[in-house]
């Protein structure tokens, strides 16, 4: 039996972002630091780069609770398609898990098939909030707000290509466009 979330969980996210390009698009500015980090062009050695994600999440957060958000696109995977949705950003619904990192890891299935980039969610946080990271349907990287010690080990990590942010900054990464 897993606790499915609700806004309550959510509301500091919805309440601290806002529509734009800058890092706040998916991160409220409630951290110390921010990153992105280019998801694998093509699947290219998405296995290694998510394994890398949830080992550096994981060495922060080890001992406590995750909510997992899975976004309903109404063609991936959301693990638990008939529970109540949260609703986040610009109206985009997700199926939000209070799970962990081994469930970060196997629940969502994935393939050539998918319009998902890896098996990881859209959405992961503690249950403190110490860190936030945020995949939005349209982009091809990821962002993270957390401590600036775990945002350093995501820009030193060889199998990770981040880059820091700052708050009036925007997150598209070089070379890479929004939508």
């Amino acid at each position: 039996m897993w606790r499915i979330g609700t806004s309550a969980e959510v509301g500091w996210i919805a309440d601290g972002t806002s529509v734009g390009r800058t890092i706040t698009a998916a991160i409220p500015p409630v951290f110390e630091a921010y990153a992105t980090v280019v998801l694998p062009y093509g699947g290219e050695g998405q296995d290694e780069h998510d394994r890398a994600v949830l080992a550096l999440l994981g060495e922060q957060s080890a001992s406590q609770p995750w909510w997992l958000g899975y976004l309903d696109t109404g063609a991936d995977d959301v693990v638990f398609p008939d529970a109540p949705k949260v609703t986040l950003y610009t109206g985009w619904h997700y199926v939000l898990v209070e799970a962990g990192p081994e469930q970060a890891a196997t629940w969502r299935q994935n393939g050539d098939w998918s319009f998902w980039k890896g098996a990881l969610p859209n959405l992961m946080f503690p249950t403190d909030r110490s860190w936030l990271v945020s995949t939005l349907w349209d982009d091809d990287w990821t962002c993270i707000g957390g401590p600036a010690r775990l945002v350093d080990k995501f820009l030193r990590h060889s199998g990770l290509q981040a880059r820091t942010v700052t708050l009036g900054q925007g997150a598209t990464p070089p070379g890479h466009q929004a939508l």
